[in-house]
């Protein structure tokens, strides 16, 4: 049944989103984690024996990382409850590949092409192609690799990957190390990773590292330098994947548990987000403590290792936030930021600009297109978000700039506008998302 509070032009163009005068919150259930799919397919495609991934629900990019692992020659078979991987078989021949929009697709199977030797075509959508790879580009044509076409809509890579040492600077992406982690235990000799300077997003290589050692892959992380900068992973060639068990789950994520979780923060009545691992590695599980400083009430109730989110909005106060391992969760704190009393300062936000959109400047517009007050400001030659907040906004038409985070958060925001928003290419959400406003419907009756 349509809800009349969220409302599509016909082409999908766009969606108005308003709010009833009494919202009666609702309970949301956590989708499955897009991270942690994509690194257990990959393990599942590389493994000797059959795996059935439980993953109910998927988005454009887990399908994405499913298409290309079955163009490079494993069986994935979409079914009602999950995927079905049946691994590589030996045949060397790759069809072209489409990695669309996502990165972690093309900077995860990148090296592990170079592990098994493929000659492959990866045809790049949207942003991608202007996305970085460097150093990771470097560092594979140091080793064998052959890499034409970058920057481009097409990418080509031929070669076969060498083991070595290998080094990448940790304050770019985590998706690089990932993406390594993953090839270099296929190799025929051993190697070592060095990652220098800040591991930035380090939670997403500690799902890479848990997900590697489900299925038995040995990693020897070295102790940082001295100068605690520096990290080693010591990699043992010739390694085989194999399961831990013939059926896996795949989490619920995080990332897009924060949305609905910050939307109870913002209401005066309950939202339940429900099937979350409260031990999980995943980074962006600190949205609850964030949300809690901010003054929200919390309630948790845990099930086995699953956790049921109870959080509905207290007196929302600005406080400082450090986002150099959650860049993801910048656009819906900024939400958050712009419903609180004070200032909110958002730092360590360089790498934001190399995201689907350069979201300093795609959540500027959002906030400000909605009448909020946030600024880019610098200090020391770094920069941050000064969010200044107000009980309400009034509203009005933002677009989502193709970034699913952003259309996400402007859905949110719009709990608590005084008026209508208007919201541009609202589609996006099918990144990693698809049926977001389905879910956002349960809370607005």
């Amino acid at each position: 049944m349509p809800n009349p509070y969220i409302q599509f032009q016909s082409d999908l163009s766009a969606v108005t989103l308003s709010h009833p005068k009494r919202i009666s919150g609702g309970t949301v259930a956590a989708i499955p984690s897009k991270s942690h799919a994509h690194r257990l397919l990959i393990a599942a495609a590389l493994s000797d024996t059959p795996v059935f991934l439980y993953c109910p629900f998927s988005s454009r990019d887990i399908d994405a990382t499913a298409s290309c692992l079955s163009a490079m020659g494993a069986a994935i078979t979409r079914e009602e409850k999950g995927f079905r991987v049946m691994p590589f078989s030996s045949e060397t021949a790759s069809h072209p590949l489409h990695p669309g929009e996502s990165g972690s697709t093309l900077r995860f199977l990148l090296p592990v092409l170079g592990a098994l030797g493929r000659t492959a075509e990866l045809h790049l959508e949207g942003r991608l192609p202007e996305r970085p790879l460097h150093p990771l580009d470097s560092e594979m044509e140091r080793h064998g690799i052959s890499l034409s076409g970058k920057g481009e809509p097409t990418l080509r890579i031929s070669g076969k990957l060498t083991p070595g040492e290998y080094t990448i600077d940790g304050g770019i992406s985590s998706q690089y190390i990932t993406g390594l982690l993953f090839a270099l235990p296929l190799l025929d000799g051993d190697s070592v990773l060095t990652v220098t300077g800040k591991l930035e997003s380090r939670p997403y290589v500690d799902i890479t590292l848990q997900v590697l050692r489900e299925f038995g892959i040995r990693v020897r992380e070295e102790l940082p330098a001295a100068d605690g900068t520096s990290v080693i992973f010591r990699i043992s060639g010739k390694q085989q994947y194999h399961s831990c068990a013939p059926e896996l789950r795949v989490e619920g994520g995080w990332s897009n548990t924060a949305v609905f979780v910050t939307a109870g923060a913002l209401l005066n009545k309950p939202v339940t987000v429900t099937g979350c691992r409260m031990d999980s590695p995943q980074g962006d599980r600190i949205i609850v403590e964030l949300l809690r400083q901010f003054g929200a009430d919390i309630r948790i109730n845990t099930v086995s290792e699953l956790g049921n989110i109870t959080i509905s909005g207290g007196h929302l106060r600005g406080i400082e936030i450090d986002a150099a391992q959650i860049p993801d969760l910048v656009p819906i704190l900024s939400v958050a930021a712009a419903f609180a009393e004070g200032t909110t300062i958002i730092r360590n936000i360089e790498r934001l600009r190399i995201k689907e959109s350069d979201r300093i400047a795609t959540v500027c517009a959002l906030i400000s297109g909605l009448g909020g007050s946030i600024a880019e400001k610098k200090e020391a030659e770094a920069s941050f978000l000064a969010i200044t907040g107000a009980p309400s906004l009034p509203g009005g038409t933002v677009s989502s700039f193709n970034d699913h985070r952003i259309a996400m958060s402007a859905a949110i925001a719009s709990l608590r506008t005084e008026g209508s928003v208007t919201l541009l290419s609202p589609m996006a959400v099918e990144k990693s998302y698809p049926g977001f406003y389905n879910d956002l419907a349960q809370i607005l009756v």
